[in-house]
């Protein structure tokens, strides 16, 4: 081989070998977030308190001025207990009267009965006249109907007086006084509201429109105002169908799946209204991109940090968020910012936004 020849050769040689293998491709910091699917769509938080379903307002049936109240509100009351007086001089002094009209009447009927039998004696000897024993007889009558009416006018004026205490039929806690010690009330006024505190329910007041348009799902979810911990699911009982004049507003009432100990009568509660949508996820605006008129984004592989394309389909876009139904699964990462210089498979280094 020439001289010629060896120098070509070893200048092949030098030459393959000064090329050196590219460099790897740089590990590109990013930041991303865990997605979380929604299927709940939220309606609304309203705030409310825990009433009993059955109430009544006691009144007593005459009229008089309230001596004494015997219970304060919140108190728990046993079917029978006292709840208020009145005064009874005046009731008191109507059954003296009616036993006194007694007394005089049943004279009357024991002479009446007298006469009667004497008439009737002589008029069997034949020495009494028909017309004597008939106004004799007629007497009796009268007399037996006057002694009735008066009987029952005492057991009327002790009714009366029995009626100056106001008592409850059933256990119950009070919720309100609407009289006071000292005032004069009519037959039938409102006292006394009880409320029976074994059936508690939450009661809310919902915009006229949105109670007109809620769903046949719609879920309520119920919790302490002070104790969020505190919780339960309620189904709509009762929706009344006029809505208040003034804030335009219909009171709803829920049942509740179940009574924690913490919801007592009053407790001021937070209701919060969903209903079931089809599952998307919210992820920010950054974290979508647009490629030949479709939206995509870069889901990490957490075993190998490295990202790779999607597309998603967008259901809606508001301020810095955007709201996806397909692409994507609960639970997956997702890159949020940078997602301009990726590419298919590159290595990514993750830094973790909190979970939306």
């Amino acid at each position: 081989m020439s001289r010629r020849s060896w120098l070509l050769l070893g200048g092949l040689l030098l030459g393959a070998c000064s090329k050196e293998p590219p460099p790897p491709e740089p590990v590109r910091p990013v930041l991303s977030v865990q997605v979380q699917s929604q299927d709940l769509a939220q309606l609304g938080r309203f705030a409310g308190n825990i009433q009993a379903r059955y109430e009544s307002t006691l009144g007593f049936r005459v009229s008089g001025r309230i001596a004494a109240r015997q219970v304060d509100v919140g108190s728990e009351v046993k079917k029978g207990d006292l709840l208020a007086t009145l005064d009874p001089t005046d009731l008191q002094n109507q059954l003296r009267s009616s036993q006194g009209d007694l007394a005089r009447v049943q004279a009357q009927f024991i002479n009446a009965q007298a006469n009667a039998r004497r008439q009737q004696e002589l008029f069997d000897r034949g020495v009494g006249a028909q017309a004597q024993l008939d106004v004799a007889q007629t007497d009796l009558k009268t007399s037996q109907a006057s002694l009735d009416q008066a009987k029952a006018a005492v057991n009327q004026s002790k009714d009366q007086l029995s009626y100056s205490e106001l008592r409850t039929d059933h256990d119950a806690v009070v919720t309100e006084w609407k009289v006071e010690a000292g005032q004069v009330v009519s037959a039938g006024q409102e006292v006394v509201t009880l409320a029976r505190p074994d059936i508690k329910e939450a009661v809310i007041d919902l915009p006229a429109g949105m109670a007109e348009q809620l769903p046949a799902d719609v879920k309520f979810q119920v919790a302490a105002q002070l104790d969020p911990a505190i919780n339960t699911s309620a189904t709509l009982r009762e929706l009344e169908p006029q809505a208040d004049s003034a804030t335009r507003t219909r009171r709803a009432r829920l049942t509740l799946a179940d009574t924690p100990a913490g919801f007592r009568l009053g407790t001021a509660i937070s209701v919060t209204l969903s209903s079931a949508i089809e599952p998307r996820i919210e992820l920010p605006t950054s974290a979508v991109q647009q490629v030949d008129g479709h939206a995509q984004i870069w889901v990490i592989d957490a075993q190998n940090q490295t990202v790779a394309p999607r597309v998603v389909k967008v259901l809606s876009q508001a301020d810095d968020r955007v709201v996806v139904s397909a692409g994507v699964k609960s639970g997956e990462r997702v890159v949020s910012a940078g997602v301009n210089s990726l590419k298919p498979g590159q290595k990514v280094k993750v830094d973790e936004e909190s979970p939306r």
